[in-house]
């Protein structure tokens, strides 16, 4: 048994279960059972949605509701600034300095975004009725500070389980989150068909487009685009090595999630804004004016145009940002390694560049795809939880990657191994 990968695996478990513990513990000076009546009346919309990202910690008004959600926001945002940016890129090609600098600038963002979201939630519950026992200042403050520093929390967890555990810590708290209400809507689900409300043949076709859906998901994600590339002779002594050959292999969804999530913050920022203008136009909440997003929420129509669109559009200018084919096609050129059948350089990049936007637009119609189906369900079939996409799509990214990591370590036993 490898000791190692014992020791991070319990390290990992361990961590774990004190963001479980942390998200039972709810928000002080709120009253937990109005709290609960509310949610379950809003609970089929965009804050079920987010209660899953949260782990169940928006159900319960959890000292943890706003999880990791303020950080990947801000991660994302510093992402695309130093793609943007030549400054922060030239700090990104530093090292370790430059990247430390980069992850300063993630935290202070991350900061101001969990801050005001956390004022907007504090204010939020003192509007609604008899829900915050002591409404006032101190409330506020003590929500801001709770709920900010409940964040930093789960980040300073998050990278203690990727140093010293086994994979992404912070796809493991999203995962553990989403695992957890997922297995949960389950449960209720099976109890309406016990009662009778849910017929046979809806859990057994729930179930199967669960596998497929699945399914699909570690296909497409494993899925590669190999580019061939040669490779000059070389010296090693005096023996001269023939060429090699070998191949640059592209991920057909290279963005991840980021277009989904990306998409999901862009809209909740759009009917914000809405809300606040039509305030600021009519002086109170006119129907009229309201009745043009109610369209973007989510079972209707707009927001699954929205999605689409968006989830394409994200990931065509995500990859084609991150991932420059004259860069590529430079760094081959240097190495004097050429693609068979075109000249180094412009026309290297060219084809490359071809080969990129054929490969990404199906990445994202791949994405497009999932959130059809997922919002189809959720509607449609009318199950009491939020049939994710961006959800089911971390949950497999995350045992994919900690299958990667078992292997990698089970590697390292047997070599070590046979050394001895």
């Amino acid at each position: 048994m490898n000791s190692e990968l014992m020791r991070r695996a319990a390290m990992t478990l361990g961590a774990l279960l004190v963001y479980r513990i942390g998200i039972q513990v709810p928000l002080p000076g709120i009253n937990v059972a109005v709290w609960d009546e509310l949610f379950k009346s809003q609970a089929g919309g965009l804050l079920g949605m987010a209660n899953i990202f949260a782990g169940g910690g928006i159900n319960r008004m959890a000292i943890l509701a706003l999880n990791l959600i303020p950080y990947l926001i801000a991660a994302q945002l510093v992402q695309l600034h130093v793609i943007f940016w030549p400054r922060l890129r030239a700090l990104n090609e530093r090292g370790d300095r430059g990247r430390r600098i980069i992850q300063q600038c993630t935290l202070g963002l991350t900061l101001l975004l969990a801050t005001f979201q956390s004022l907007g939630i504090a204010v939020g519950l003192e509007s609604a009725g008899s829900l915050v026992a002591d409404p006032g200042l101190f409330f506020r403050i003590t929500a801001v500070v709770t709920l900010t520093g409940g964040t930093f929390f789960l980040i300073w967890l998050s990278e203690l389980i990727t140093v010293r555990g086994l994979g992404n810590g912070l796809a493991w708290i999203l995962f553990v989150g989403i695992a957890t209400e997922v297995l949960r809507a389950v449960y209720f689900t099976l109890q309406l068909h016990q009662q009778g409300i849910f017929s046979n043949r809806l859990i057994l076709g729930l179930a199967v487009l669960t596998i497929a859906l699945v399914a699909f998901i570690v296909f497409m994600e494993l899925a590669r685009r190999h580019v061939p590339v040669d490779y000059p002779e070389r010296l090693l002594g005096e023996q001269t090595v023939q060429k090699r050959s070998s191949t640059l292999a592209f991920k057909l969804n290279g963005a991840g999630a980021i277009p989904l999530i990306l998409a999901g913050w862009l809209l909740s920022l759009l009917v914000v804004w809405w809300q606040v203008a039509v305030y600021a136009l009519t002086g109170g909440q006119d129907p009229r004016w309201f009745s043009w997003f109610e369209q973007f929420q989510l079972g209707h129509s707009g927001h699954l145009i929205y999605s689409v669109i968006a989830v394409v559009a994200i990931s065509l200018i995500y990859v084609a940002l991150l991932i420059g084919p004259d860069q590529v096609a430079e760094k081959l050129k240097r190495y004097g390694s050429i693609v068979p059948g075109f000249e180094p350089g412009e026309a290297t990049a060219d084809h490359i560049d071809k080969i990129l936007s054929r490969t990404t637009l199906l990445g994202g119609a791949y994405l497009a795809a999932v959130v059809f189906v997922s919002e189809a369900v959720t509607v449609y079939a009318q199950v009491p939880f939020i049939f994710g996409a961006l959800s089911a799509l971390i949950v497999v990214c995350t045992l994919l990657d900690l299958q990667a990591q078992v292997r990698g370590y089970n590697f390292i036993t047997i070599s070590r191994e046979r050394q001895q």
